[in-house]
């Protein structure tokens, strides 16, 4: 990668397909295509897990050479049921992705995953690496305890302030175990219970993303901050259903498929710490370590690599 150069998104762009696609019975979920739709196909996975994908992200790529895909995954973004939880684990998710490459008639793709997309990008390339012609993981997450003990726990000696804002909602004997305590809320059939405990939920993760203070984005819909408290919550309760398996281990498998890390060196979401432990485990791959960032991927420095990235796949 050319470190030298400072990359930028590419212009705003709009599809050329959009459509959804039935997973099972439940399950519906929503697919952009644009691009080139004769060039190598990449697919992005995005984070969360609850976020669903936005036109940014699109921009990643310079849409003169790829066939660009953006999915929205079950319970998330325009896919339906929205908010559903019922039948949607990781593995599934998986699934869902390799039903969508059959469906678009891809051989083989390049795979796109920031935060929660990096472990469904590791979990889908392990499952079917004959697809996957290289990998471009930012902000490493893999689901370990550790980790989530970090997200709803352990940040607070950063960012006592925004800890102190999420414990605050809650009533005082309830604080012990947040996790629950916001389940409840955010399950709760009732819009004016879990539309507030919801957005409070989404806020805490939003005020930690990046290095320095960030934009205002606008708030999001009621049904929107439900959708995705609720499926990033049950998730979160289920070790987002890889907390039994060793992916450090299970990537060591993936030695042939050209890989591309890009980590923010203060990521307050996703440390560091599995960025560096999955480099080990991957030695092949090339490891970003950007030092003025933390975990989005819209901050300057991680959006350049990541662009970087995407502009040296071209060559492969």
């Amino acid at each position: 990668m050319n470190n030298s150069h400072t990359y930028n998104l590419f212009p705003e762009i709009l599809p050329y397909r959009s459509d959804w696609l039935n997973v099972s019975a439940r399950h519906q979920i929503y697919f952009e295509e644009c691009g080139n739709p004769a060039g190598p196909a990449v697919v992005f996975l995005h984070g969360g897990p609850g976020s669903g994908c936005n036109p940014a992200q699109r921009r990643y790529f310079d849409p003169a050479h790829y066939r660009i895909i953006l999915l929205d995954q079950r319970g998330c973004g325009r896919s339906h049921p929205h908010g559903g939880t019922e039948e949607n684990t990781t593995d599934l998710l998986v699934s869902d992705i390799e039903q969508l490459r059959e469906h678009l008639g891809i051989d083989r793709w390049l795979v796109f995953g920031g935060s929660w997309g990096s472990t469904l990008a590791l979990c889908y390339a392990i499952a079917h690496s004959d697809k996957v012609r290289g990998l471009i993981l930012r902000g490493i997450f893999l689901s370990r305890p550790s980790e989530l003990d970090w997200f709803l726990g352990d940040v607070k000696h950063f960012y006592p302030e925004a800890w102190q804002k999420l414990l605050a909602y809650l009533p005082e004997e309830d604080r012990g175990d947040v996790l629950q305590a916001y389940g409840k809320l955010v399950f709760n059939d009732d819009p004016a219970i879990s539309a507030p405990a919801a957005t409070r939920w989404n806020a805490f993760e939003g005020s930690i993303m990046t290095l320095l203070p960030g934009k205002n984005e606008g708030s999001a819909s009621n049904e929107v901050q439900i959708a995705r408290a609720r499926v990033q919550i049950h998730y979160i309760k289920n070790l987002c259903f890889v907390g039994q398996r060793d992916l450090l281990q299970e990537a060591k498998a993936l030695a042939h498929i050209p890989t591309v890390i890009v980590q923010g060196r203060y990521d307050m979401v996703c440390p560091p710490i599995s960025a560096y432990e999955l480099h080990a485990a991957m030695p092949h791959a090339a490891l970003h370590m950007v030092p003025d960032a933390g975990h989005s991927g819209m901050e300057a420095g991680t959006l350049s690599a990541l662009v970087a990235a995407t502009e040296e796949f071209k060559k492969l």
